[in-house]
């Protein structure tokens, strides 16, 4: 056996381990020094690892961020990754997946993929999953690889998209891929005279083609899909400067749910008043956005500010049982 074949051998066992192998490290090693006493060179340490590579090109990765680092992908770095700290998440986000006919986009091979399978199979006892995204289609992987192209590249798409069980072309700018409300969304920009952002159900998007021409994205219209709440949420030019401020008073009877959640990101409990009572503030785009979440609650919420939202949702509850 030859120096160097002692050497790659060391390596490929200290991979399967799932230890780290550092170049710095290994010219401290013994098996590293010549006949001699003398550190081997950089060059013909990195050429032991090129041996590995060229045979396993796949076998180990640089560590971002850490010079000359490197790391094997095996079945203990998956299973360290599965552990019960991380399970519980990573099932839910396997079943949306799976649920949507999105699994088979993700960009994981088949031995990998067996391994997530059988640890999210022993979870099938503790987990019932009654819920998916719908309307959800076989294509579905499809159609978001596509898309998710067209948003890297920032190509301009043009989309056949559903209206009214008729088919609609529109040219668009697209974003981001958006999950909210149990649905799949793509978030765009669009030039028409009365709005400059869309969004679209991607399960009712029937096509999908380049347009041969790029963008630069409207840094405000990025910031404004990263602060959307509700798939209602609408977009104005300088949209953080028209947000507006709703305030409603939650029974103490109902306190509980919203203390332990929040059903918006900019949901603020300002006040617990002395009978249990919640005085809650939310920053919306439109009060369309909110009205659902108030209908949910009623009779143990009620509205504070704005006057005109107050106004309106008791003008429809007041036509609802006049009926």
């Amino acid at each position: 056996m030859t120096n160097q074949t002692a050497r790659v051998l060391e390596l490929l066992k200290r991979f399967n381990d799932g230890q780290k192998i550092c170049i710095s490290a290994l010219k401290n090693d013994l098996l590293w020094n010549d006949k001699d006493g003398k550190v081997l060179s950089e060059k013909t340490i990195r050429r032991d690892l090129d041996v590995i590579k060229e045979i396993f090109p796949e076998s180990f990765e640089l560590i971002r961020g850490e010079k000359g680092c490197y790391k094997a992908i095996t079945k203990s770095t998956f299973d360290q990754f599965l552990d019960k700290r991380n399970l519980s998440l990573i099932v839910q986000t396997f079943h949306i997946a799976k649920q949507s006919n999105l699994f088979d986009s993700f960009d994981v091979n088949r031995d990998d993929r067996a391994i997530i399978e059988s640890k999210l199979k022993e979870k099938d006892k503790f987990y019932e999953f009654k819920s998916k995204p719908f309307e959800s289609h076989k294509n579905d992987y499809a159609m978001m690889r596509r898309l998710e192209k067209a948003i890297y590249h920032q190509k301009s798409i043009t989309i056949e998209y559903i209206v009214k069980g008729k088919i609609v072309r529109y040219e668009a700018k697209p974003y981001k891929i958006l999950f909210m409300h149990e649905n799949f969304y793509l978030a765009c920009e669009v030039e028409n005279e009365h709005f400059s952002f869309s969004i679209y159900r991607i399960s009712k998007i029937k096509n999908i083609e380049e347009c041969g021409k790029t963008f630069y994205k409207n840094r405000d219209i990025s910031h404004f899909i990263k602060y959307m709440q509700t798939p209602f949420a609408k977009y104005t030019e300088g949209f953080m400067e028209h947000l507006i401020d709703v305030v409603l008073e939650v029974d103490s009877a109902k306190a509980y749910y919203f203390n332990s959640k929040k059903y918006f990101n900019s949901q603020q409990i300002i006040e617990t008043k002395e009978n249990g009572n919640l005085i809650i503030t939310y920053r919306i785009t439109q009060t369309k956005e909110i009205e659902e979440l108030i209908k949910r609650w009623l009779p143990h919420i009620r509205v504070i500010s704005p006057p005109s939202l107050k106004k309106k949702l008791y003008a429809e509850l007041k036509n609802y049982l006049s009926k």
